[in-house]
């Protein structure tokens, strides 16, 4: 057995049947030119002889009676058609019918009994491609890991047939630096970390307060997605080519991440007053940042947060890309300066308001830390990437949907396209899809703004 990490924990403690604590990814595959009728069927059982399990997804929460979610049970014998499932869909086939059984798959929870994820196997799409929808608890590792991982199961040569599966890719050889600690010691430590982090936030916020440097928690307006969420999800995915982001980057002398805030924060404008629900004042997105180092490729949970004012308020596109720009440098400025203890201070002052939103009663009175998550988890491989000779279409990843965050905004490249997946609660977020209108409208203003 090993010790859960507080972080993981967290995503353990706060899973109920209304809050599904995984990520996942829906990717889509165009099978390669000499692929007979049974390609994804043979495609199934080659993943299933690959037994040879690392431990991450071996393990799921000890039960000691009562107490739990506080050590790692590892598991000798994985039941692997149990994780790996084959599926079809419905004809005609359609891309929505694929959206629709993802977002059933995505509102489903984990067995706590197995290991904790899932990998589904779609054919039946009209076009001739198929489809693995892919789902994993928090607590086993967040996107950008998750992301790295399953990219080494990919290669850009289309001629390799070797199957690479997530399950079975050991850690990239690392220097050794002699033994590591012991149970009690990471246990120690542990600890000793938690304790740390009270007074670096405390500290961290009366900073940030006087100086006035930060995007602040709790300013953000109340907004529709700010509520109660059910356990039901819908999903939206589209692709955008890399190409147009990068030609307003350079325009306007940003970051593609910046293009990506400004387009999302279009979109988020448009389906508000569409709803007859935009706020005054401006939306406020977290952002979730990777705090790994290159070459760090170690499961579990790094990530810190900024906040960033979307300004959602203003209808001119350059200007709100402006001040999404400036918030997020000016938040940058002070959190890399900061020592990784106090990194996570700051990340958990930013986030603390969500374990609020379990409180019976929070939402109704207390302003939202934030309105939206926004993240881009892309992982830096540029080149199109194959998988048995398949090549890989569209990479969505899927995110988590909180009490108090309804909707939820995750981006990733893929060859020279951005992938855009979206997930939101299905009642209290209708009508999804149509956002993803409102991101290409977004786009083509920014483009027009900088006369692209």
């Amino acid at each position: 057995m090993k010790p859960i990490s507080p972080t993981d924990s967290l995503f353990l403690i706060g899973e109920s049947r209304e809050h599904p604590m995984h990520a996942g990814s829906l990717q889509l595959f165009q099978p390669p030119e000499d692929a007979g009728p049974h390609f994804v069927r043979e495609s199934y059982q080659a993943m299933l002889e690959h037994t040879d399990i690392q431990p991450t997804f071996r393990k799921h929460p000890s039960f000691f009676g009562g107490l739990t979610n506080v050590a790692w049970s590892f598991d000798k014998d994985v039941e692997l058609d149990y994780h790996v499932r084959r599926s079809a869909l419905p004809e005609p086939g359609r891309v929505r019918d694929l959206l629709e059984l993802a977002s059933r798959l995505h509102g489903g929870l984990l067995d706590r009994h197995r290991p904790l994820w899932e990998t589904h196997l779609v054919e039946g799409l009209q076009d001739g491609r198929y489809a693995v929808y892919t789902k994993f608890h928090h607590s086993l590792m967040d996107g950008m890991s998750a992301m790295r991982l399953m990219h080494r199961a990919f290669t850009p040569d289309p001629t390799d047939d070797e199957v690479r599966v997530p399950w079975s890719l050991g850690r990239r050889k690392r220097k050794e630096h002699g033994p590591g600690p012991s149970l009690l010691q990471q246990a120690a430590d542990t600890a000793g970390s938690t304790l740390a982090l009270a007074p670096s936030t405390l500290k961290l916020a009366r900073a940030a307060l006087l100086e006035q440097q930060l995007t602040l928690p709790f300013r953000a307006p109340r907004s529709m997605f700010n509520v109660r969420i059910g356990g039901a999800r819908r999903v939206a995915a589209q692709s955008w080519s890399l190409d147009r982001i990068k030609a307003i980057k350079e325009a306007a002398g940003v970051t593609v991440n910046d293009v990506v805030l400004a387009m999302s924060a279009g979109a988020l404008r448009a389906y508000l007053l569409e709803q007859n629900a935009l706020p005054d004042a401006p939306l406020t997105a977290m952002v979730p940042v990777n705090l790994r180092k290159e070459g760090d490729d170690r499961s579990g949970n790094n990530v810190g947060t900024f906040l960033c004012n979307l300004a959602t308020d203003l209808d001119d596109p350059a200007k709100r890309l402006e001040i999404i720009s400036s918030s997020i440098s000016d938040t940058k400025e002070v959190f890399w300066q900061l020592p990784p203890a106090q990194q996570l201070a700051l990340s958990a002052l930013n986030i603390g308001g969500l374990f609020f939103g379990l409180l019976p009663g929070y939402l109704s009175f207390a302003a939202p830390p934030f309105n939206v998550v926004i993240s881009n988890v892309s992982a830096g491989r540029s080149e199109p990437l194959y998988w048995r000779g398949a090549r890989l279409d569209g990479n969505y990843p899927l995110s988590i949907p909180l009490d108090g965050q309804a909707v939820n905004i995750t981006v990733t490249n893929n060859a020279d396209n951005l992938d855009f997946g979206l997930v939101g609660c299905r009642r209290s977020v209708p009508h999804l899809q149509r956002m993803l209108g409102h991101l290409e409208t977004s786009l083509k203003d920014l483009e027009r703004g900088f006369d692209i």
